[in-house]
């Protein structure tokens, strides 16, 4: 382990000081509540001494050294014995007590995770495309310029109290994996006259109101970009709404000023950051060098295995990257979850058969650079692990946030319905068919889009409806969600659902599919014919709530059987 810096030994001495304080009655809560949420410690919904703590993976990287310690942080601390993988390139542990949270922070400093910045109102997340540096379509690798970003704005004066929380992505990809459009600032390569720079979107955001980042420059020189970057947070910073909560993301800045005003507000703001600018900071924009190639090991060779599903798992989970003979290996994780040893078998075979692991929005963990030789072997010891899942990027790939099983503003437990959905489509035959698979499903347990259900073909977020006396929880339905780069189409809702009639729901739906598409036909353009709207009729039926003392199971949340339903709703955290 590199061991912890002083900068951090300095902080999380400092939160065990607070802790010492707020346990004997001499800190101020909210005081401690401002701290450790700089430092990605969240509350859990009921449980005042538990946490949840969020871990930057930087840019998506991480060392099978760091999943040995996220293995036995996850085993050692958490109650359910398990690391959540976001779709923002980080890891969550719930159910952390608050005297072990200290702990925590120094075992994943050591391996260079960090929580710090992982929630407030802060630059919460720099992401890249998981393809980054292996996509055959990119005109070059952005992870070199994702990393200096991030390494720059970490602990930056800039991002410590911005109106509210702040993302950027990076994209090289034609096919946007990163969601540029959802973002704050997306930053997508692009080559002008042999000159490398980027195309800069900035204004995008999901949650209440979704909105869709618009072009702030068609060419960004990449000797531009860090100061670029600063210009809009700066701006962000000095004017976004302080006042409005619900108001305060950049997106609605944006909207305010016009893109034209905000352009060239940037534009100016820029000129007078590269004037002021000091030798570090000079230093830090200067164009990064390419990576070099990571040390690649030398597995045995097995290119093809008998044992069962290797055939569908290479079918679906499989990335041929640009280096020949490579390929790169999606390990999905259904819910998003992995177990200690999980994580430890993982670190073990990204050892014998891959050059790099990184996380994806997806919410499944890619190895890298695997040897085409080598994808039998591979396979096997996935399979002996449990971790050969197929179908990744499919309908079964169900992205889900972590609903009210911990999170203070969720209204269901979406994990429960993502169980649900899982194993209803698994058990369904029409689920294999290739239009059926190309699907994207997505599951939020409150309206603020964590699970990101604005831009699924199919998405849902949690609500509520009362039925006599007693609450049943629901899930909005929206359908024909998608992104590219520079354009985001949202949901349309279609409907409300109780959430036992969910998975009925989606079989209708893709039944209707099957039967009305033409030649062929994708989801999506068959939602652009017939239109969203059309499926309401369809599920008219499936709204209506049975009486309690027919059906009970109705008034109890998928992942909560046997306990009575109500909304709980406490301070938010990661309101958006």
């Amino acid at each position: 382990m590199a061991g912890v810096s002083e900068v951090v030994e300095a902080e999380i001495r400092y939160l065990e000081e607070m802790i010492a304080r707020l346990e004997a009655g001499e800190e101020d809560p909210e005081d401690f509540r401002v701290y450790r949420l700089k430092n990605g410690i969240y509350g859990i919904r009921g449980r005042p001494e538990h946490h949840m703590i969020r871990i930057k993976l930087p840019i998506g990287r991480i060392t099978p050294e760091g999943l040995r310690v996220l293995a036995e942080v996850a085993e050692r601390y958490t109650e359910n014995r398990l690391a959540h993988v976001t779709t923002r390139q980080a890891v969550q542990l719930h159910h952390v007590h608050r005297r072990d949270v200290p702990k925590v922070l120094r075992a994943v400093n050591a391996v260079g995770l960090t929580t710090r910045e992982a929630c407030g109102h802060s630059i919460r997340a720099i992401t890249c495309c998981p393809y980054a540096g292996v996509s055959p379509e990119e005109p070059f690798d952005v992870t070199p310029y994702a990393e200096r970003a991030y390494r720059y704005f970490l602990r930056h004066p800039v991002g410590q109290n911005l109106p509210r929380k702040f993302k950027i992505a990076f994209e090289g990809c034609r096919e946007d994996h990163a969601r540029t459009v959802i973002h704050d600032i997306g930053v997508v390569a692009a080559v002008e006259g042999g000159r490398r720079g980027f195309r800069v979107y900035v204004g995008g955001g999901l949650g209440a109101a979704p909105m869709a980042a618009e072009l702030l420059e068609a060419f960004t020189p990449e000797e531009d970009l860090l100061p670029t970057l600063l210009a809009v947070i700066r701006l962000f910073d000095r004017y976004g709404n302080r006042k409005v909560l619900t108001q305060a993301r950049l997106k609605f800045l944006v909207k305010k000023w016009g893109i034209a005003a905000f352009r060239e507000a940037v534009r100016e703001e820029r000129r007078l950051v590269k004037l002021t600018a000091s030798g570090a900071d000079l230093e830090a924009w200067a164009p990064p060098q390419d990576l070099p190639p990571p040390h690649l090991p030398t597995p045995p060779r097995r290119p093809y295995s008998f044992a069962p599903g290797f055939d569908d798992w290479r079918r679906t989970n499989l990335f041929r990257q640009k280096q020949e003979g490579f390929y790169t290996v999606t390990v999905r994780l259904p819910l998003g979850d992995i177990t200690p040893e999980g994580l430890r078998a993982l670190a073990a075979i990204a050892e014998t058969y891959a050059g790099e692991v990184r996380s994806a929005i997806s919410q499944n963990l890619l190895l890298r650079y695997v040897p085409e030789e080598a994808l039998g072997g591979l396979y096997e010891a996935l399979l002996e692990a449990g971790l050969a899942h197929a179908g990744a990027h499919t309908l079964l790939d169900i992205t889900r946030c972590p609903g009210a099983d911990t999170c203070n503003l969720a209204i269901t437990r979406s994990r429960g319905l993502a169980q649900a959905l899982g194993e209803s489509l698994a058990a369904l035959p029409l689920a294999q068919d290739p239009g059926v698979k190309a699907i994207s499903l997505k599951i939020s347990g409150c309206p603020n889009s964590c699970g990101q259900h604005h831009i699924a073909d199919i998405g849902f977020y949690g609500s509520s409806r009362k039925v006599g006396e007693r609450e049943v929880p629901h899930y909005v339905l929206l359908l024909g969600g998608r992104t590219r780069e520079g354009e985001a189409r949202f949901g349309q809702v279609v409907g409300r659902l109780p959430a036992r009639r969910v998975p009925e729901a989606v079989e209708r739906i893709l039944k209707r599919y099957l039967e009305e598409r033409q030649n062929g036909e994708s989801f999506q353009a068959y939602l652009d014919r017939v239109g969203a709207a059309s499926f309401k009729p369809l599920l008219q039926d499936l709204q209506e709530v049975p009486p309690y003392e027919e059906a009970p199971e109705f008034y109890q949340d998928l992942g909560a059987e046997g306990e009575a339903f109500s909304v709980q709703l406490g301070r938010g955290e990661c309101a958006v």
